[in-house]
């Protein structure tokens, strides 16, 4: 098989009863398109069969695999897969048939004829209960809100990247979600595209409601990481040098009022809260320069996944 123009990662978790008809559906969407492409699935530690349907559809010579030795989770997935596709466009989708592969044709044209190197999508209407709906609003909305990227749906993994996007950004955890992001910060430019949104046929959500919060956390990571990785000293010094500044001013205060004879001061409230707030300034201008020795330090770390197989 040629070098593939398109290549296609699909994150596979306990999903055995989806994986025949989604070839079924890529095969056909992608045969018309007339391009050499490429599947590939990688296994996340399934524990339903799906490997083994897997290596039923590596039949077909557009199919490759990867294995996780267990569940590592979504983000490994997808950077062992990032780290191996040949595409000069790399398409994410989910294996749970809620994404439709008739999408395909418009995403690579957003970018054939677009300014845009990654193309995320959105999920319009989605057809989620509003358990799932609302927050994932109010999450979107301060997302936007707070890294300066606007987007409706910023958690959806049906995406196309231009492959440099892919392998340039680096995340890990559950910052996967946050790929777009990541992706402006380094100035690559990101669209969107509404696209159809089927209801889960097979099988339960591998996400419970328990994720919006952890995103929360992720989010504050990424904003770290896009604004001052690479100088924090900046955030924990603008930090301490505020408190240090608010404890000298309740300082100066007290010590004024013991010039004027309001003595004594070293009962008061306001003269701990003035110690504190001196002794915090320094602990954060502290911090600051061990991070900064830290940055200038770091090396890169090891894959955070084992791979049991592969095929072709």
């Amino acid at each position: 098989m040629s070098k593939p123009c398109v290549s296609i990662i699909i994150p596979v978790y306990n999903e055995v009863e989806s994986l025949s008809l989604l070839h079924e559906r890529l095969s056909e969407v992608l045969a018309r398109l007339e391009i050499a492409y490429e599947i590939l699935f990688v296994d996340d530690g399934s524990t339903d069969g799906s490997f083994d349907a897997i290596e039923r559809l590596a039949e077909d010579a557009h199919v490759r695999a990867i294995q996780f030795r267990r569940n590592f989770g979504k983000a490994a997935a997808l950077t062992a897969g990032f780290s191996v596709v040949e595409g000069d466009y790399v398409i994410t989708m989910d294996a749970d048939l809620q994404d439709d592969p008739q999408e395909i044709p418009g995403f690579i044209v957003e970018l054939e004829d677009g300014p845009y190197d990654l193309v995320s999508g959105w999920k319009f209407p989605r057809l989620d209960p509003v358990s799932k709906t609302f927050p994932s609003r109010v999450f979107n909305g301060v997302t936007s809100m707070l890294s300066g990227l606007s987007l409706h749906d910023i958690n959806c993994g049906f995406k196309i990247y231009r492959r440099a996007v892919v392998q340039e950004v680096r995340f890990y955890g559950e910052l996967y979600r946050f790929i777009p992001v990541l992706a402006h910060w380094k100035g690559f430019r990101v669209g969107e595209k509404r696209v159809r949104h089927h209801p889960r046929r097979f099988g339960n959500s591998k996400f419970g409601v328990t994720r919006f919060l952890r995103g929360m956390y992720d989010l504050l990571t990424v904003l770290f990481l896009t604004r001052y990785v690479r100088r924090p000293l900046h955030l924990f010094g603008t930090a301490g040098l505020v408190s240090f500044m608010a404890g000298m001013a309740v300082s100066i205060y007290l010590t004024v009022l013991w010039f004027l004879g309001q003595r004594p001061i070293g009962n008061r409230p306001l003269f701990m809260l003035g110690i504190l707030l001196i002794i915090i300034g320094v602990q954060f201008f502290a911090l600051g320069l061990v991070a900064e020795l830290i940055i200038s330090q770091q090396s890169s770390s090891e894959p955070g996944y084992s791979i049991r197989r592969r095929i072709r």
